[in-house]
Protein backbone atom coordinates (compact mmCIF):
# COMPACT_ATOMS: atom_id res chain seq x y z
CA UNK A 1 0.00 0.00 0.00
CA UNK A 2 1.46 3.32 -1.09
CA UNK A 3 1.25 6.24 1.25
CA UNK A 4 0.01 9.56 -0.02
CA UNK A 5 2.60 12.28 -0.18
CA UNK A 6 1.95 14.88 2.50
CA UNK A 7 0.47 18.11 1.26
CA UNK A 8 3.08 20.89 1.04
CA UNK A 9 2.93 23.49 3.78
CA UNK A 10 1.86 27.01 2.96
CA UNK A 11 5.44 28.23 3.12
CA UNK A 12 6.57 25.46 0.76
CA UNK A 13 3.79 26.26 -1.72
CA UNK A 14 4.73 29.93 -1.54
CA UNK A 15 8.40 29.24 -2.19
CA UNK A 16 7.63 26.88 -5.07
CA UNK A 17 5.30 29.37 -6.77
CA UNK A 18 7.74 32.23 -6.21
CA UNK A 19 10.69 30.28 -7.67
CA UNK A 20 8.68 29.13 -10.69
CA UNK A 21 9.04 32.55 -12.34
CA UNK A 22 12.21 34.34 -13.41
CA UNK A 23 11.89 37.80 -11.88
CA UNK A 24 14.89 39.27 -13.69
CA UNK A 25 12.76 41.01 -16.37
CA UNK A 26 10.76 42.67 -13.61
CA UNK A 27 13.93 43.98 -11.97
CA UNK A 28 15.05 45.30 -15.35
CA UNK A 29 11.75 47.11 -15.86
CA UNK A 30 11.85 48.62 -12.37
CA UNK A 31 15.53 49.55 -12.58
CA UNK A 32 16.23 48.07 -9.14
CA UNK A 33 16.67 44.63 -7.64
CA UNK A 34 14.42 43.70 -4.72
CA UNK A 35 15.51 41.18 -2.13
CA UNK A 36 13.58 37.91 -2.14
CA UNK A 37 11.85 38.43 1.20
CA UNK A 38 10.45 41.82 0.17
CA UNK A 39 9.64 40.73 -3.38
CA UNK A 40 7.90 37.53 -2.28
CA UNK A 41 5.66 39.47 0.10
CA UNK A 42 4.94 42.22 -2.44
CA UNK A 43 3.76 39.66 -4.99
CA UNK A 44 1.58 37.62 -2.60
CA UNK A 45 -2.08 38.43 -3.18
CA UNK A 46 -4.48 37.69 -0.35
CA UNK A 47 -6.16 34.95 -2.42
CA UNK A 48 -2.91 32.95 -2.50
CA UNK A 49 -2.23 33.66 1.16
CA UNK A 50 -5.71 32.54 2.24
CA UNK A 51 -5.60 29.35 0.17
CA UNK A 52 -2.30 28.34 1.73
CA UNK A 53 -2.85 28.65 5.43
CA UNK A 54 -3.30 32.40 5.93
CA UNK A 55 0.19 33.42 4.90
CA UNK A 56 1.15 37.11 5.09
CA UNK A 57 -0.11 39.06 2.06
CA UNK A 58 0.93 42.27 0.32
CA UNK A 59 -1.76 44.62 1.63
CA UNK A 60 0.43 46.31 4.24
CA UNK A 61 3.10 46.95 1.60
CA UNK A 62 0.38 48.29 -0.68
CA UNK A 63 -0.53 50.79 2.05
CA UNK A 64 3.07 52.03 2.20
CA UNK A 65 3.45 52.11 -1.57
CA UNK A 66 0.32 54.20 -1.96
CA UNK A 67 1.86 56.86 0.30
CA UNK A 68 5.20 56.77 -1.52
CA UNK A 69 3.48 57.05 -4.89
CA UNK A 70 1.21 59.90 -3.85
CA UNK A 71 3.98 62.01 -2.32
CA UNK A 72 6.38 61.38 -5.22
CA UNK A 73 3.85 62.37 -7.87
CA UNK A 74 2.50 65.32 -5.88
CA UNK A 75 6.01 66.74 -5.36
CA UNK A 76 6.86 66.43 -9.05
CA UNK A 77 3.59 68.05 -10.13
CA UNK A 78 4.12 70.89 -7.65
CA UNK A 79 7.55 71.69 -9.11
CA UNK A 80 6.77 70.93 -12.76
CA UNK A 81 3.61 73.05 -12.96
CA UNK A 82 4.28 76.09 -10.75
CA UNK A 83 1.50 78.20 -12.27
CA UNK A 84 -1.27 75.63 -11.85
CA UNK A 85 -3.74 76.07 -8.98
CA UNK A 86 -4.18 73.40 -6.33
CA UNK A 87 -7.44 72.24 -7.91
CA UNK A 88 -5.66 71.40 -11.19
CA UNK A 89 -2.70 69.55 -9.73
CA UNK A 90 -5.02 67.62 -7.40
CA UNK A 91 -6.97 66.38 -10.43
CA UNK A 92 -3.72 65.53 -12.21
CA UNK A 93 -2.43 63.51 -9.28
CA UNK A 94 -5.74 61.68 -8.80
CA UNK A 95 -5.80 60.56 -12.42
CA UNK A 96 -2.11 59.62 -12.57
CA UNK A 97 -2.29 57.42 -9.46
CA UNK A 98 -5.75 56.02 -10.20
CA UNK A 99 -6.39 52.30 -10.42
CA UNK A 100 -6.40 52.56 -14.20
CA UNK A 101 -3.16 54.54 -14.30
CA UNK A 102 -1.44 52.03 -12.03
CA UNK A 103 -2.77 49.07 -14.00
CA UNK A 104 -1.44 50.65 -17.19
CA UNK A 105 2.03 50.86 -15.65
CA UNK A 106 1.74 47.26 -14.42
CA UNK A 107 1.04 46.07 -17.95
CA UNK A 108 3.96 48.08 -19.33
CA UNK A 109 6.35 46.27 -16.97
CA UNK A 110 4.54 42.93 -17.54
CA UNK A 111 3.82 42.48 -13.84
CA UNK A 112 0.95 40.01 -14.22
CA UNK A 113 2.95 36.76 -14.60
CA UNK A 114 4.85 37.51 -11.38
CA UNK A 115 1.81 37.87 -9.09
CA UNK A 116 1.06 34.95 -6.77
CA UNK A 117 -2.69 34.29 -6.91
CA UNK A 118 -5.07 31.71 -5.53
CA UNK A 119 -6.76 29.24 -7.86
CA UNK A 120 -10.03 31.16 -7.86
CA UNK A 121 -8.38 34.36 -9.07
CA UNK A 122 -6.25 32.51 -11.60
CA UNK A 123 -9.22 30.94 -13.38
CA UNK A 124 -11.02 34.30 -13.58
CA UNK A 125 -8.10 36.14 -15.19
CA UNK A 126 -6.79 37.74 -12.02
CA UNK A 127 -3.39 38.50 -13.50
CA UNK A 128 -5.01 41.02 -15.85
CA UNK A 129 -7.51 42.58 -13.43
CA UNK A 130 -6.98 46.31 -13.00
CA UNK A 131 -7.49 46.17 -9.23
CA UNK A 132 -4.96 43.38 -8.65
CA UNK A 133 -2.39 44.92 -10.99
CA UNK A 134 -2.76 48.34 -9.36
CA UNK A 135 -2.54 47.00 -5.80
CA UNK A 136 0.52 44.87 -6.57
CA UNK A 137 2.28 47.82 -8.21
CA UNK A 138 1.80 49.81 -5.03
CA UNK A 139 3.05 46.86 -2.96
CA UNK A 140 6.24 46.74 -5.06
CA UNK A 141 6.79 50.44 -4.42
CA UNK A 142 6.32 49.80 -0.71
CA UNK A 143 8.90 47.02 -0.83
CA UNK A 144 11.39 49.23 -2.66
CA UNK A 145 10.87 51.96 -0.07
CA UNK A 146 11.49 49.60 2.87
CA UNK A 147 14.58 48.05 1.32
CA UNK A 148 16.19 50.97 -0.47
CA UNK A 149 14.68 54.12 1.05
CA UNK A 150 12.43 56.91 -0.15
CA UNK A 151 14.78 58.51 -2.68
CA UNK A 152 15.21 55.29 -4.65
CA UNK A 153 11.49 54.53 -4.48
CA UNK A 154 10.72 58.06 -5.66
CA UNK A 155 13.13 57.70 -8.58
CA UNK A 156 11.40 54.46 -9.62
CA UNK A 157 8.00 56.17 -9.45
CA UNK A 158 9.12 59.14 -11.52
CA UNK A 159 10.73 56.93 -14.15
CA UNK A 160 7.69 54.68 -14.49
CA UNK A 161 5.17 57.54 -14.45
CA UNK A 162 7.20 60.06 -16.47
CA UNK A 163 4.94 59.89 -19.52
CA UNK A 164 1.78 60.30 -17.46
CA UNK A 165 3.19 63.25 -15.51
CA UNK A 166 4.36 64.96 -18.70
CA UNK A 167 1.00 64.31 -20.37
CA UNK A 168 -0.66 66.32 -17.61
CA UNK A 169 0.47 69.53 -19.33
CA UNK A 170 -1.64 68.87 -22.42
CA UNK A 171 -4.55 70.94 -21.06
CA UNK A 172 -5.83 72.58 -17.91
CA UNK A 173 -6.50 69.16 -16.41
CA UNK A 174 -4.83 65.82 -16.82
CA UNK A 175 -4.95 64.36 -20.30
CA UNK A 176 -3.35 60.95 -20.30
CA UNK A 177 -5.58 59.75 -23.12
CA UNK A 178 -4.75 56.06 -22.63
CA UNK A 179 -5.89 56.19 -19.02
CA UNK A 180 -8.92 58.30 -19.92
CA UNK A 181 -9.90 55.80 -22.60
CA UNK A 182 -9.44 52.87 -20.23
CA UNK A 183 -11.65 54.57 -17.64
CA UNK A 184 -14.31 55.36 -20.24
CA UNK A 185 -14.29 51.80 -21.59
CA UNK A 186 -14.68 50.44 -18.06
CA UNK A 187 -17.60 52.79 -17.38
CA UNK A 188 -19.32 51.48 -20.50
CA UNK A 189 -18.57 47.82 -19.61
CA UNK A 190 -16.33 47.35 -22.64
CA UNK A 191 -13.17 45.17 -22.59
CA UNK A 192 -9.79 46.80 -22.09
CA UNK A 193 -8.55 48.74 -25.16
CA UNK A 194 -5.97 46.91 -27.29
CA UNK A 195 -3.19 48.79 -29.11
CA UNK A 196 -1.24 47.84 -32.22
CA UNK A 197 1.74 49.93 -33.31
CA UNK A 198 4.04 49.85 -36.32
CA UNK A 199 6.97 51.96 -37.48
CA UNK A 200 8.25 53.14 -40.85
CA UNK A 201 11.27 55.07 -42.08
CA UNK A 202 15.02 54.95 -41.40
CA UNK A 203 16.26 53.90 -37.97
CA UNK A 204 17.29 57.46 -37.05
CA UNK A 205 13.96 59.00 -38.09
CA UNK A 206 11.19 56.51 -37.42
CA UNK A 207 7.51 57.42 -37.65
CA UNK A 208 5.15 55.35 -35.52
CA UNK A 209 1.51 54.59 -36.29
CA UNK A 210 -0.95 53.10 -33.81
CA UNK A 211 -4.51 51.84 -33.83
CA UNK A 212 -6.65 51.16 -30.79
CA UNK A 213 -9.40 48.56 -30.74
CA UNK A 214 -12.25 48.46 -28.24
CA UNK A 215 -14.48 45.40 -28.15
CA UNK A 216 -13.08 44.30 -31.50
CA UNK A 217 -13.76 47.63 -33.20
CA UNK A 218 -11.04 50.06 -34.32
CA UNK A 219 -11.99 53.37 -32.72
CA UNK A 220 -8.83 55.40 -33.16
CA UNK A 221 -5.61 55.81 -35.12
CA UNK A 222 -2.66 58.07 -34.45
CA UNK A 223 0.91 58.77 -35.48
CA UNK A 224 3.97 60.35 -33.95
CA UNK A 225 7.73 60.21 -33.33
CA UNK A 226 7.42 57.44 -30.71
CA UNK A 227 5.22 54.43 -30.02
CA UNK A 228 3.91 56.03 -26.83
CA UNK A 229 3.05 59.27 -28.63
CA UNK A 230 1.22 57.40 -31.39
CA UNK A 231 -0.74 55.32 -28.88
CA UNK A 232 -1.73 58.45 -26.96
CA UNK A 233 -2.90 60.05 -30.20
CA UNK A 234 -4.99 57.02 -31.12
CA UNK A 235 -6.42 56.82 -27.59
CA UNK A 236 -7.50 60.47 -27.83
CA UNK A 237 -9.48 59.76 -31.01
CA UNK A 238 -11.10 56.69 -29.45
CA UNK A 239 -11.93 58.49 -26.20
CA UNK A 240 -13.64 61.32 -28.04
CA UNK A 241 -15.54 58.79 -30.17
CA UNK A 242 -16.89 57.03 -27.06
CA UNK A 243 -17.71 60.33 -25.42
CA UNK A 244 -19.69 61.38 -28.49
CA UNK A 245 -21.31 57.97 -28.97
CA UNK A 246 -21.13 55.48 -26.08
CA UNK A 247 -22.32 52.73 -28.45
CA UNK A 248 -19.37 53.21 -30.80
CA UNK A 249 -17.78 50.11 -29.28
CA UNK A 250 -20.83 47.93 -29.88
CA UNK A 251 -20.63 45.69 -32.98
CA UNK A 252 -23.36 46.25 -35.53
CA UNK A 253 -25.78 43.37 -35.79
Amino acid sequence: MTRKRPRPSGEESLETAFRAVDHTPLFDALGVRIEDDYLRLALTHRSFANENGTLPNNERLEFLGDAVLGLSVATRLYSQYPSRPESDISKMRASIVSRYGLADIAREINLGPHILLGKGELVTGGRDKDSILADTTEALLGAIYLQLGFETARDVVLRLFEEKIDAASASNIHRDWKTNLQERAAELKYPMPVYDATSTGPEHDLTFSATVTVNGIVLGTGAGPSKKFAEQASARVAFLALRENPRAGTPRS
